[in-house]
């Protein structure tokens, strides 16, 4: 079976009674098979996978972190299969590494990183397999305080590259926000990071989930000074 015939319905459907049972064989192309074996885990819901993402953020802010699944044993346990419980699409910027933040260690985070947190065609796809396929209970998208990203897109000006279509992935967050009092590149980092969630619910296949109960989609805004997590909403 190829994802070329593999309708999202269908995957769907398929896809499900995999993720049960722990073991998922994909046919990608016609030369690859994926087959992922995941280890035991205790079942969460999507609340308990958003609490134990902020409990670990918060343990981070206290500078009371426990540094879990860190060692030889858990790396050798997750080299045989992964189920990442929380999904993270974060921004690339280097002071903003979700392990580290969230408290969290091998297997426990399925990450995809990009300037500007942007919800790319790639992005989404990499996160309806972090759900769909791997078992992740809860998306979170994280932008932060002073992001080069969003100064850019506030600031407008012609930039050399590819550059340019990370900063028209930000601008409607720009014009949405311009209204509002306060720090504009707060403002613009936040609707930035409401439109990328609404950007991934608007996926079938994680729409499907979050119908199903099995997924939750929610913003975060990272403080770099003192590395805290709030929700946005």
């Amino acid at each position: 079976m190829t994802t070329n015939n593999l309708s999202r319905r269908n995957l769907l459907k398929y896809s499900a009674g995999a993720i049960a049972t722990g073991v998922v064989t994909v046919g990608v192309g016609s030369n690859l098979v994926i087959a992922q074996e995941t280890p035991e885990k205790d079942e969460l819901t999507p609340d308990k996978a958003l609490q134990e993402l902020m409990d670990g953020n918060d343990r981070f802010v206290k500078t009371k972190r426990k540094n879990p699944h860190q060692n030889l044993t858990r790396l050798h346990e997750v080299a045989k299969g992964q189920k990442p419980f929380a999904s993270i699409l974060g921004c690339a910027d280097s002071r903003v590494p979700s392990e580290i933040i969230f408290d969290q260690g091998l297997g426990d985070l399925f990450v995809c990183r990009i300037a500007g947190n942007v919800a790319t065609s790639e992005e989404i796809g990499s996160l309806e397999f972090g759900s769909l396929i791997l078992g992740s209970k809860i998306i979170m998208v994280v932008g932060h305080k002073r992001c080069g990203a969003v100064q850019a897109a506030i600031k407008g000006s012609p930039v050399p590259g590819q550059i340019g279509s990370l900063i028209e992935a930000i601008r409607p967050s720009v014009e949405s926000s311009k209204e509002q009092s306060g720090d504009k590149t707060e403002n613009v980092c936040k609707a930035n990071i409401l439109a990328q969630v609404a950007k991934l619910k608007s996926s079938t296949v994680l729409s499907e989930l979050i119908k199903s109960e099995k997924l939750k989609i929610v913003g975060g805004y990272y403080d770099l000074d003192n590395g805290k997590i709030s929700l946005v909403s």
